[in-house]
């Protein structure tokens, strides 16, 4: 191939000239390659797909009903998996009033982005939990939003502070929350914060979105209600997804929200990719009706509250004191924080190079520049050999601090 003989200055657009590729997914390319245990992944257990009836769901598709597969849909989503998950919010969560609509997306994090899209003008200031997902974090980059993090409590998001950003940033237009199993620091918010944080939203006019991929996953303690189940005022939008509890691979989320912001997300989608894959809408409407969802739920809790009890049982054994960790009770991941003085990015430097792959805490910051001393390890994409392997090399590397 003949390589130019003449350079060019490519000018980028200002909403993305300031972005940088995901941490999460550079680190990720370490974790296939042999001999890495990966820590650093966010994938659900292989062994928590329900193969055979996806199989099965798709064969009887195929054979009845292939063209609706196949061909255009709306921009809504499928029809009757909306009406699906309509019943389902309603059912499981009491989340779904008259003002509310339902639309599929491919996957939660395009919730994010059409929330944002819908919502924000660029300079908004949207205001988030402090660490918070980098997928989401990235999402409002993209819009050049001003990014407020509020420091996690035990119970969630700092009240106090909270309050405080509200009434320094007169133009917040949202206040972005992962209340179950927060992505990374695997806490859980309150009932009563939550209830806190909803009165606090409406005293200062802005909006909230919840985002809940890792409620169904709890294997220890109470549900609580999602912050959507406690909207009579239209100031929650919801995001849901089939990645955690059915296939990542799929692409299918969805969003619950007043019909005013479910029709201006819809014309955002438009634009965007149309619709999201109808045959991936079918598969998972055909789960929630055919199978038996509730047995499969108890199922992936079962593998998870094995696969985090080995890795906390192995933390306790190898990296307790020096390295400490909140303990999780549903979730993916398990936040661990490293000692007073340690750089946290060498330490994640040292444990590529002997084959662990972790993701450094500080990818999760709204500020990536601010000091941090903690890891995001991941239980549910690693063997249990893996998962020894690994915390018996950090537990040396932690010894050597």
């Amino acid at each position: 191939m003949k390589r130019r003989d003449f350079s060019v200055e490519y000018r980028f657009a200002n909403r993305v000239d300031h972005l940088k590729p995901s941490v999460i997914r550079e680190i990720l390319k370490f974790t296939g390659m042999p001999g890495i245990v990966p820590f650093a992944a966010g994938n659900p257990a292989p062994e928590a797909f329900p193969v055979e009836e996806v199989t099965r769901i798709s064969g009887k598709i195929f054979a009845e009903t292939p063209i609706d597969a196949l061909q255009y849909s709306i921009s809504e989503g499928d029809p009757a998996l909306r009406e699906t998950m309509r019943g389902f919010m309603r059912g499981r969560y009491g989340a779904f009033r008259e003002f509310d609509e339902l639309i599929i997306t491919a996957g939660a994090q395009q919730v994010m982005e059409l929330t944002v899209k819908a919502l924000c003008d660029e300079g908004d200031t949207l205001i988030c939990e402090n660490p918070s997902f980098i997928g989401s974090l990235n999402a409002f980059r993209s819009y050049k939003l001003n990014l407020v993090g509020i420091e996690m409590e035990s119970d969630g998001i700092s009240l106090e502070k909270l309050e405080q950003a509200l009434k320094a940033h007169k133009n917040t237009k949202l206040i972005y929350l992962i209340p179950n199993f927060q992505n990374p620091s695997g806490l859980t918010m309150s009932g009563e914060k939550r209830k806190a944080v909803y009165e606090l939203a409406k005293r200062y006019n802005t909006l909230i979105l919840e985002d809940n991929p890792y409620g169904e996953t709890r294997f220890a303690g109470e549900d609580i209600p999602p912050i959507k189940s406690l909207d009579e005022d239209g100031i929650v939008v919801y995001a849901g997804s089939f990645s955690k509890v059915l296939s990542p691979g799929l692409r299918v989320g969805y969003a619950v929200a007043p019909t005013e912001i479910i029709a201006k997300m819809t014309v955002c989608k438009q634009v965007s990719d149309v619709h999201t894959n109808i045959w991936a809408q079918k598969i998972c409407g055909a789960f929630m009706t055919e199978c038996d969802y509730d047995a499969h739920i108890q199922k992936i809790k079962g593998i998870y509250r094995r696969k985090a009890e080995l890795m906390m049982s192995l933390m306790d054994r190898y990296l307790m004191p020096k390295i400490t960790y909140n303990p999780v009770q549903g979730g993916l991941f398990i936040w661990a924080r490293l000692p007073e003085g340690t750089d946290m990015l060498e330490f994640c430097r040292q444990a590529v190079q002997k084959k662990v792959a972790v993701v450094p805490g500080s990818a999760f910051l709204s500020d990536e520049s601010a000091p941090c001393r903690n890891i995001r390890l991941n239980f549910s994409t690693p063997t249990d050999e893996q998962m020894t392997e690994g915390m018996e090399i950090l537990g040396k590397m932690a010894a050597e601090i």
